[in-house]
């Protein structure tokens, strides 16, 4: 079986507290690599649809969504799902169009907009994945501390450089089989491998800056 590199969760211009911009993600993934990439802005799918349309490798159409209790992925999406849901309530969203549900950074003690353990275990039956391995995570331990709870639900673990700025693009992604829609993604991802490198905590420095250029109205 062909594989793949693949970045599980990457960010345009789409999301407000990020500075790059599609032209930029057709330029670096192929010159770093990467086969496909998830695009998983925060609460739109536009930007994932604008890549898709243009660009030369694999695109999942993904969005990471803000839920009363905190972000929760979505892969292979149809439709954008709104922010302001319940967990449970997006959750089930994601499932309806046939998506998958994906939970990022679910430790990450720096991070409010993390799923807490009390909400991750009354959801973790429509949970398909579990993101152990994110590049912005501070410290190794949560990282460690996810991947030890997608081993204990026997859920498959996603890696992603959760890139904000150009140079996080690639830095951590999954090899993977080729795969065609969300069930063989799914089921090949039980099988990859994992390609990790950690990001700069400077990294949030950028995100803090565009996130502020953007409340005033300046170009990122």
């Amino acid at each position: 079986m062909k594989r793949i590199n693949m970045d599980c969760h990457v960010h345009t211009s789409y999301s407000r507290d990020c500075g790059i911009k599609i032209a930029d993600l057709l330029r670096l993934c192929p010159a770093r690599g990467l086969d496909a990439v998830a695009i998983t802005d925060h609460n739109t799918i536009r930007g994932a649809l604008e890549l898709r349309e243009q660009a030369p490798f694999k695109v999942v159409v993904g969005e990471e969504i803000n839920t009363l209790q905190g972000e929760i992925i979505g892969y292979f999406l149809q439709q954008e799902i709104p922010p302001g849901l319940s967990a449970l309530a997006t959750v089930q969203a994601i499932r309806e169009q046939g998506g998958l549900v994906c939970v990022p950074h679910p430790f990450d003690r720096w991070r409010k907009s993390a799923i807490g353990y009390e909400t991750l275990t009354q959801i973790i039956g429509y949970v398909d994945i579990i993101e152990a391995y994110n590049a912005r995570n501070v410290f190794n331990q949560d990282n460690k501390k996810a991947a030890r709870f997608a081993s204990q639900q026997h859920k498959p673990i996603s890696v992603g450089s959760d890139c904000h700025t150009a140079w996080e693009i690639g830095c951590s992604y999954v090899v993977i089989g080729d795969f065609s829609d969300a069930a063989t993604f799914l089921g090949n991802l039980a099988n990859s491998l994992i390609k990790f490198t950690k990001s700069s905590i400077m990294v949030h420095c950028y995100t803090k800056l565009f996130k502020a250029k953007c409340a005033i109205g300046l170009p990122k």
